[in-house]
């Protein structure tokens, strides 16, 4: 409720109790506020209200789950897992049972309302292997519950056609540990018949559509609906927003994750399936008017699916069986009581069908745990309905709601008068429509309309509707809440058929068709199979098995705390954003939500225990601020006194005040937004002040951590400084100590030191090249030679290859002539002449040969003239050693050649009888040679 207040001037109002007025209109107007911002939950109280959105909202999400677990009801907008939170801590707290109440039109939402809590406890709960297990199979439950007992209506898709009670078991540790399901009238009539624009439950389509060729071969059927007489009555077997292929592949994974065996879901399947084919059983008449089977295909088909003898199968469904003494007689049936005969197998079928699979279910979550337990129970029930023609469900489902309404008004004052009770507070009566008058005419023993009904259908002779109208009339002409159209004035009696009663309900008037002409008299004399075949005792009429079921259940409502969920429809279109007052206001009535506010606004519209009221307002009063140090209720006197509360405006209970009027709550709520911005104020400054001090308290200490951080660190560097300086010195005077010995690990450094030292003193001072002999600085031992090694490396690395040759060949000189040639010294600092030589000889068979000389200087001698027996010898093995074959050129004719600088000459070459050299005419040197004849 906190919330509630301060966010009351946004969207609406969050809870209803605190409306200014408790009208219908009010009520409708707040409601429509917080539609149209999407804002589909209000509180009456503890009670949560639900409108249809029909679309997805992002508020379903772990994160909205984790906002909500453990925390106090009123203190977040309103949500469902607002609800399911408290329940769950509440029964942990006060290790008690409580269950969930969840009513409204079908498609108002009850089911996903459902599933959403599962899921919560499902997210909320302590997780282990097992308890896993067991979420599993209490989340998977649904989509097979769903599959059997759901269908499409003309108002909702996914309209659950019975009743759903489901407990959940904890254990002391809040863990969810096993599940139990009760169901309650489930609407077998659906199985044989369905209104234009509906479907028969989702399983047959799911079957027909989803299921695999192979399964569909082994149950005799064909893939298609409009082979099946049971799914083709209501013409719309395909809807868009259902897809039957997909959903038969939930149903399936789920019956194995709630530990169905392949025999079992086998032989669920072969179940359906003889429905189906109990469907398409035709009858023809005989002569007389009796019942003939017409193909005894389909029924071989329901015998071996089902398991029982052909024969007494066919026997069962045209003949009626009379036992007179000992004597059994065989009358025929005709062909209608043949064709309800048959519809009334396949209901009980099915009926029964569905009992086993919730049991079956209720078996796989059994907790076998013999230790205590606590539970939350949900219940998922119809909610009011009003037809244009009602007949035997809307009667069953109108009578439950009127039993849970009695209930729930009972639970409703109870609470209020013993919160009242225990506070000390004189409880005031509040005025409401007791519809335990009505509870009573419907069910009262022997009188209520449901013993005379189970009268005549079990009396000897015909029963007929008007038998069954008039046996009422008599009873209960004069009950206020009872009219027919006998018993009727004037003006009503228009409204009513001749076959019509009507009843005053709670929630409005209601007009029911003559039951048994609707029920077409099978339903309501329909017998479970739970009964001895052959005992003669009277079997329980359907309406007297619901009376006992739903006294039952009413009996376990009433031993837990209550929690109540009441779903609303926006609208019939089933559109997103519309919001149809009338129709809201039709659920509003029906729902008993008006009553409900009453009750809760009688008296005192808000409580609170002192501690948590003080809490929340001492800062509108200095005594109680910012701490009160006594009793709560103390404070909580002094703060009322102090804000001007008036004696009529408030109640002090034992541990809780009362308020009556919302106005008062408001006029403080808005006391407490003003003082909060200003106390915001004071606070934001008081701690930006405290941040200030501290952020310079934490610096100051930072800089003095820095300082002495960083002297600390000076110290030791000037500390391993000096270290380092005594070693160093240590180390130079034993070096120098022992500077005459070999170099070992005392004097290295300081050897190194002193040929650093000479280095350094040398380098303005070194000889320019190798054979330079300028004198040396005196260097110590260590040094010598250094340099020179130094020196020789750098001019070895700068020798050319043509310079390497002309080594090579000095080091041959010195071999030769060191020592033996007074010349040599004065040749060793010259490189030798780049000598290149030619030589030419003729083409003629003379020995001459003349060898063309490059001078470097003018005064050297020129080109050289020889004459050698021995030529070819000779110039080969020069071209060996030189390794130069084309330094000889032969010519023809003449060879010139230079004596010196500036004078050359010629040597001409001709043939003779005989070989001869001299001087020609012409001064130049005439060989003739002999002339060689091959």
């Amino acid at each position: 409720m906190e919330g509630a207040l301060t966010a009351r001037d946004r969207v609406g109002i969050q809870d209803f109790v605190l409306l200014d007025e408790t009208t219908e209109a009010a009520f409708l107007s707040n409601l429509k506020k917080r539609f149209s911002k999407d804002l589909i939950y209000t509180y009456i109280g503890t009670l949560l209200v639900s409108v249809n959105p029909y679309k997805e909202l992002d508020i379903y999400n772990k994160k909205q789950m984790d906002i909500y677990m453990g925390v106090n009801f009123f203190e977040l907008p309103p949500h469902i897992y607002a609800l399911a939170d408290n329940a769950y801590h509440t029964m942990l707290t006060e290790f008690n049972n409580h269950f969930i109440l969840i009513s409204g039109e079908s498609g108002a939402g009850k089911t996903e309302a459902s599933k959403k809590i599962l899921q919560y406890y499902a997210v909320s709960c302590p997780s282990t292997t097992l308890l896993n297990t067991v979420r599993d199979k209490m989340l998977m439950s649904n989509p097979v519950l769903e599959a059997f007992g759901n269908a499409k209506t003309l108002k909702n898709d996914n309209s659950s056609r019975f009743g759903k009670y489901m407990d959940i078991q904890f254990d002391s540790q809040g863990d969810a540990v096993g599940g139990h399901i009760l169901n309650y009238l489930l609407e077998k009539s659906r199985v044989v018949h369905q209104n234009h624009g509906e479907r028969n439950f989702h399983i047959f389509y799911q079957l027909v559509e989803g299921g695999s060729d192979d399964l569909l071969h082994q149950l005799g059927l064909e893939r298609g609906c409009q082979h099946y007489n049971y799914l083709t009555q209501g013409q719309c077997p395909i809807v868009p927003s259902i897809n039957d292929k997909n959903d038969w592949k939930t149903v399936k994974n789920a019956l194995q994750i709630i530990s169905f065996d392949e025999t079992a879901t086998n032989h669920l399947f072969e179940v359906i399936a003889s429905v189906l084919h109990l469907g398409n059983v035709r009858f023809d008449s005989d002569s007389k008017g009796h019942a003939l089977l017409n193909n005894n295909t389909e029924l071989h088909w329901v015998s071996n699916l089902l398991g029982v003898d052909a024969h007494r199968l066919q026997e069962g469904l045209t003949f009626r069986k009379i036992e007179a003494k000992k004597d059994q007689v065989l009358s025929p049936f005709t062909t209608d009581h043949a064709i309800y005969a048959r519809d009334a197998l396949a209901k009980a079928i099915y009926g029964q069908t569905f009992t086993w699979l919730v049991n079956r279910i209720n078996e796989s979550m059994e907790n076998e745990d013999p230790s205590r337990k606590t539970v939350i129970g949900l219940l998922d029930i119809y909610g009011f309905e009003v037809f244009y023609v009602n007949s035997f469900e809307q009667f069953c489902i109108n009578y439950c709601n009127e039993k849970l309404q009695q209930l729930f008004i009972e639970l409703t004052l109870k609470s209020e008068q013993e919160e009242y009770e225990a506070e000390g507070i004189e409880w005031e009566p509040v005025q409401f429509f007791n519809n335990k008058i009505i509870c009573d005419l419907i069910e009262e023993k022997h009188t209520g309309i449901i013993s005379l009904l189970d009268e005549e259908c079990l009396r000897p002779g015909d029963a007929t509707d008007l038998t069954f109208l008039e046996r009422l009339e008599e009873k209960m002409g004069n009950h206020p809440h009872f009219v027919t159209h006998k018993l009727a004035d004037k003006m009503t009696r228009k409204t009513l058929e001749r076959g019509d009663f009507r009843l005053l309900h709670y929630a409005g008037e209601v007009t029911y068709c003559v039951l048994m002409c609707q029920s077409k008299n099978d339903i309501v004399k329909e017998c479970f199979s739970s009964m001895d075949p052959d005992s003669r005792r009277r079997p329980e009429t359907v309406v007297t098995q619901f009376k006992s079921s739903l006294q039952k259940l009413t009996e376990i409502l009433v031993a837990k705390e209550a929690w109540y969920i009441r779903c609303l429809k926006s609208n019939e279109s089933k559109q997103s954003g519309q919001f149809d007052e009338a129709l809201i206001r039709h659920q509003v009535k029906y729902l008993g939500l008006m009553e409900h506010l009453r009750v809760r606004r009688a008296g005192f519209a808000y409580r609170r225990k002192y501690d948590v009221f003080l809490k929340r307002y001492k800062p509108l009063c200095p005594a109680t601020w910012p701490h009160w140090r006594g009793v709560a209720a103390d404070g909580v006197e002094v703060l009322v006194q102090h804000l001007g509360y008036l004696p009529d405006e408030y109640k002090m209970g034992r541990t809780k005040i009362f308020i009556r009027h919302p106005r008062t709550l408001f006029a403080t709520e808005d006391a407490y937004e003003k003082c909060k911005h200003e106390l915001a104020t004071r606070i934001q400054a008081k701690y930006k002040g405290y941040r200030a001090k501290g952020e310079y308290r934490k610096q100051k200490e930072a800089a003095t951590k820095i300082e002495s951080c960083w002297r600390g660190t000076q110290a030791r560097k000037e500390k391993e400084k000096r270290a380092w300086a005594v070693k160093v010195i240590k180390k130079f005077i034993k070096g120098y100590m022992t500077r005459g010995q070999a170099k070992n690990t005392d004097n290295s450094e300081y050897l190194a030191f002193v040929r650093q030292n000479y280095l350094n003193r040398l380098r303005d001072n070194l000889p320019k090249t190798v054979l330079d002999k300028t004198p040396w600085l005196t260097p110590p031992a260590v040094t010598d030679f250094l340099h020179y090694r130094l020196m020789v490396r750098k001019y070895v690395r700068g020798i050319t290859p043509q310079k390497k040759a002309q080594f090579e060949m000095k080091l041959i000189t010195s071999s030769v002539f060191k020592g033996k040639k007074d010349s040599y010294p004065q040749s060793v600092a010259h490189p030798f002449a780049d000598t290149r030589i030619k030589i030419s000889v003729s083409n003629l068979t003379d020995s001459t040969i003349v060898f063309h000389i490059t001078r470097e200087e003018p005064k050297q001698k020129g080109d050289l003239v020889v004459q050698c027996d021995h030529l070819f010898e000779l110039l080969t093995k020069l071209c060996v050693i030189a390794n130069k074959q084309n330094a000889i050129k032969v010519v023809q004719g003449s060879i010139n050649f230079e004596i010196q600088a500036g004078k050359g000459g010629a040597v001409d070459f001709s043939t003779g009888p005989e070989p001869m050299v001299y001087k020609a005419k012409n001064g130049h040197l005439m060989v003739v040679s002999w002339t060689f004849f091959h």
